[in-house]
């Protein structure tokens, strides 16, 4: 069986709050951290290379905040494929505290874009066949 993608981050002060727990945007920093991570790492595919001809922006992204996460925790951040479609791929998430509580869940759509010469046109370009059998491996 297919495992997630997953990488441990610790709640760090630029994280917080004036309450010491995470405020909302830096969880959805920490999303895109973690697909950024999951296309380098896993996928072989780093932004920095990504980004010199193409693109995968978020078109549709869903959040339920289920528990605070505090100032010093560490997070267990959890990605894996719901739907791979030929230029989308839907990735569900989950970050856990260090009980293993849900603290973030959701849904993520990412498009993978051909970004024209002169940065003006965006259009979307299917998945290559070896790009869709490596996301394939994430599949849950």
């Amino acid at each position: 069986m297919n495992q997630p993608f997953t990488k441990q981050e610790k709640i760090r002060f630029k994280h917080v709050d004036y309450a010491g727990i995470v405020f909302y945007p830096r969880f959805l920093e920490m999303l895109n951290d973690l697909v950024e991570d999951w296309f380098e790492e896993a996928l072989n595919r780093p932004f920095s290379k990504i980004h010199e001809t193409n693109g995968i922006p978020t078109v549709d992204l869903k959040v339920q905040f289920k528990k605070a996460a505090r100032l010093g925790e560490i997070l267990t951040k959890k990605l894996w494929v719901i739907h791979l479609g030929g230029a989308s791929v839907t990735c569900g998430f989950r970050f856990e505290d260090e009980q293993g509580k849900t603290c973030l869940e959701g849904e993520v759509t990412l498009v993978n874009v051909a970004i024209a010469e002169d940065r003006n046109t965006i259009k979307s370009e299917a998945f290559t066949d070896d790009m869709k059998t490596k996301i394939s491996s994430f599949i849950i």
